[in-house]
């Protein structure tokens, strides 16, 4: 599959597509022909900017929507069961297919997962299973607050078993006056995960010009 990440997050609402179009748009930065990809998106019903349009936008791609986002339903709720309501079934092989037609002829290609890393795309096919099958380092997206811990930690764990790379975790929106749970949290998911990880505020998602740079290691 190339470079790049795949960004998951420790549940859902814990900026998983901010850091996603944040990195897509530091890579673009960086001169890089960037790729974005999110296997399945849910919620389109609701209002606000789909996610797979910040991730276009973040790092001025080309891409279609379905190119992005190739299952794409109403309902926020979990793949499995939006695909149920919609009488459709998602089709791992097609993911991984639609995933290598987004990385080709991109220098990196930036893949956000849906919701957790154990949500089940289908019932015999979780987001870790897609995760594995395009090989790209991990990227976790987490809050950066009370019970994160044991969020992160179990996340990692559920990774590294099946041999994923976690590369970065990112604990986001950052407060501007942290207390001392969050700086305590940071050095303990350090230690204990023996992972890196990046801080990021809270975002004016319309400009993105106004974005930190954030990368993974590659």
């Amino acid at each position: 599959m190339g470079r790049g990440c795949f960004v998951t997050g420790t549940g859902t609402e814990v900026g998983k597509t901010v850091v996603a179009a944040v990195i897509a748009r530091s890579f673009a930065g960086a001169g890089g022909r960037v790729a974005v990809f999110k296997p399945v998106e849910t919620g389109l019903s609701e209002d606000g900017e789909p996610d797979h349009v910040l991730l276009r936008r973040a790092c001025g791609s080309a891409q279609t929507d379905d190119e992005i986002a190739p299952y794409q339903f109403g309902p926020p709720v979990s793949p499995h069961l939006a695909a149920e309501l919609a009488g459709e079934r998602i089709e791992p092989p097609a993911l991984v297919r639609a995933a290598s037609a987004a990385a080709a002829g991109a220098d990196y290609l930036v893949c956000e997962g849906v919701g957790g890393l154990l949500v089940p795309l289908t019932l015999g096919y979780l987001v870790r299973d897609l995760a594995r099958e395009l090989d790209l380092p991990l990227v976790i997206a987490a809050s950066p607050g009370l019970g994160t811990i044991n969020h992160i930690l179990l996340t990692i764990e559920a990774a590294r078993a099946v041999g994923l790379e976690v590369a970065l975790v990112v604990l986001t929106p950052w407060p501007e006056r942290p207390s001392a749970v969050e700086p305590s949290n940071r050095t303990a998911i350090e230690r204990l995960g023996s992972v890196r990880t990046e801080l990021l505020p809270a975002l004016d998602l319309e400009t993105p010009e106004s974005w930190p740079t954030l990368r993974p290691p590659e």
